[in-house]
């Protein structure tokens, strides 16, 4: 695997135990943004292991699944999930004070959920 895909792919996987440790923290509004973070970096490992180029400097998840061919079960996911990667770190795009949005609940949803896409993603990433 050449040394930037692997750059990616590891920051990935060291995003998710960032999640995990904003859940813990109770940092729910952390835990959602760095569960963007991973998928992400996750997906962009995959688009430079697929096409052998950037996908530029997109923050779009729908775009870089389509573009990777992500299996449809996890689009309805990725749509809620892009979003947060502004909802929660900016109170003029939240409406609101970004970390009074997130609890308990809606942080362990995008914890699974991205836990899966990762699960995926490790699959396709073992076999190089």
């Amino acid at each position: 695997m050449r040394k930037e895909i692997e750059r990616w792919w590891e920051q990935a996987k060291r995003d998710f135990q960032t999640a995990k440790n904003c859940m813990k923290s109770k940092d729910f509004y952390a835990s959602v943004f760095f569960c963007h973070q991973t998928v992400e970096k996750g997906l962009r490992a995959l688009y430079l292991l697929q096409r052998s180029a950037s996908p530029g400097t997109t923050h779009s998840l729908l775009y870089l699944a389509k573009e990777t061919n992500i299996p449809q079960k996890f689009l309805p996911f990725l749509k809620e999930l892009t979003p947060e990667f502004v909802i929660t770190r900016y109170p003029d795009v939240a409406g609101e004070t970004p970390y009074e949005l997130y609890d308990k609940k809606i942080a362990k949803k995008f914890i699974k959920e991205t836990e899966a896409i990762l699960k995926w993603l490790e699959e396709l990433m073992s076999k190089v």
